[in-house]
């Protein structure tokens, strides 16, 4: 079988693909025809069907996994194309090569019986927070390029950049992973850690609201309308209400005070663009998100907050957002810190936990 975790989440479906690349003479003799069109399908495209696309900027080549040296590429694609997914397992013959795909995520548990009923694959699944950390243990120690990083002067557009941040002494601190809602962790060890908090408005609420309210299709859709957009119209903020600063409490004139505040008002509702709607919803998300990790953080006097997930893919406005709140409300003292493979981590987990089975390491 090929070395595959997958991560069936409610939004996204993300696929961690390791392809040996020290493959002997003999094995390749010995690779049976079903595998080795799987490989060369998934490494020979970028994009399958409509929706599936390859992160070729993310692959990491020269990777150790087990006793084998390969690339990982990294797969995903919309989970309600799941059947097309299940569809092109069923075409490629992967129940000649296993009787199990390892999987993670909610989707593991939704899909089950169908996997079982089209494919004849059953999925071995895995507590999905389990493998999110055992995915960010292992990718931070593995990639050759530095995964970890922070932005520096985030609202400051010309002295904006994005710095490395050395993460290979992290505990204990904080993860707060955005899906299609939102879970937070204390780390305080490799093995040890648990969920503190969490919020059901995520990357999946803020795609939602975007496609009530501007009619758009895509997260890839909403983010480009959010960049070009100004919530300050949408918003009412505190300057709305004082006139300027409320100095007692350092609120400066441009926090928001209200969301969607100014949209009480018929007028300003008629002037409202989608793109400013969609900003003030990728606000609302991201606000409400770097607050309850910055409660979390003080609770549990962690100073390091880490934010993985498909909802900070290609999307900078939020990043510069938490980076900003979380320095400032906590005067310089906690540090929001991204990762490069943002929402991989549970399919890298995955992974390992593939290589738990028994299959030898030494196998393609």
């Amino acid at each position: 079988m090929p070395w595959f975790g997958m991560d069936i989440g409610g939004t996204l479906t993300k696929l961690v693909y390791f392809e040996p690349a020290d493959i002997s003479e003999t094995e390749e003799l010995q690779e049976v025809e079903t595998l080795r069109t799987i490989r060369h399908y998934l490494t020979g495209n970028v994009a399958y069907g409509d929706t599936g696309i390859r992160d070729v900027h993310l692959e990491m080549k020269n990777t150790v996994l087990g006793s084998r040296r390969g690339t990982m590429h990294f797969i995903r694609f919309p989970t309600s194309q799941m059947y097309q997914f299940i569809d092109l397992a069923k075409s490629k013959n992967f129940s000649s090569l296993s009787s199990a795909i390892c999987a993670t995520g909610g989707g593991a548990y939704k899909f089950e019986e169908d996997f079982f009923k089209i494919v004849s694959l059953q999925l071995h699944k895995y507590d999905e927070l389990d493998c999110l950390l055992k995915g960010i243990h292992y990718i931070d120690r593995s990639n050759p390029q530095s995964e970890c990083y922070y932005w520096k002067n985030p609202q400051e557009h010309d002295k904006c950049e994005k710095v490395p941040f050395d993460f290979r002494d992290p505990y204990p601190y904080l993860v707060v992973n955005i899906g299609s809602g939102v879970s937070i962790l204390a780390v305080v060890s490799p093995t040890e850690y648990r969920r503190v908090s969490g919020t059901s408005l995520g990357g999946g609420t803020f795609l939602g609201l975007c496609c009530l309210l501007t009619g758009c299709e895509t997260f890839e859709e909403a983010i480009e309308l959010a960049s070009t957009g100004d919530s300050t119209s949408i918003d009412k903020l505190v300057r709305d209400i004082y006139g300027g600063d409320y100095e007692k409490f350092n609120l400066k004139g441009h926090t928001v005070a209200s969301s969607f505040g100014q949209m009480m008002s018929k007028e300003k509702r008629a002037m409202a663009s989608k793109a400013d709607l969609a900003k003030a919803t990728l606000v609302t998300i991201t606000n409400n998100i770097g607050s309850i990790a910055r409660m979390c953080a003080i609770t549990e006097k962690i100073e390091r907050v880490v934010f993985v997930g498909n909802f900070l893919r290609v999307n900078t406005v939020s990043m510069k957002l938490l980076s900003y709140a979380m320095e400032f409300w906590s005067k310089g003292a906690t540090k929001a810190l991204f990762l490069e493979h943002e929402g991989y981590f549970g399919a890298v987990g995955c992974l390992m936990e593939y290589l738990k089975l028994g299959h030898p390491c030494h196998d393609l």
